[in-house]
């Protein structure tokens, strides 16, 4: 009974870990990731697009960031944030963005088309 029990444990107890990508999409929102790379991480007309990104070139920015190595004006906004990133936390928030699978919305940037006309009026 004891092994068993010794056994199923464990399996149980990863069943209820969430995954790398849900705890990822909890620190996407939790640290302000959308509020300029958007809820669907499309980006907008300043801030890049990161969803569907190649996981290896998230996590390499992320690293040099938090170091404190910006590339640009804008790359060096992102330093006070990625500097309270772990490396776990790097890890889950790449893993999301780069496995994005969720409902793309419509970015915001995109001009709206309803209301084209021949240009006669």
């Amino acid at each position: 009974m004891r092994k068993i029990i010794l056994l199923i444990f464990p399996m149980i107890a990863l069943m209820a870990a969430p995954s790398a990508y849900e705890q990822g999409k909890k620190l996407y929102f939790s640290k302000g990731c959308n509020g300029c790379h958007g809820i669907s991480a499309e980006g907008t007309n300043i801030y890049p697009a990161l969803a569907y990104r190649r996981k290896a070139l998230l996590t390499s920015k992320l690293k040099r960031l938090r170091s404190k190595q910006g590339d640009t004006q804008l790359a060096q906004l992102m330093i006070p944030f990625a500097m309270k990133l772990t490396d776990s936390q790097i890890d889950a928030i790449t893993t999301f963005l780069s496995e994005y699978y969720e409902q793309k919305s419509k970015k915001h940037y995109e001009p709206d088309d309803s209301n084209t006309g021949d240009g006669s009026s």
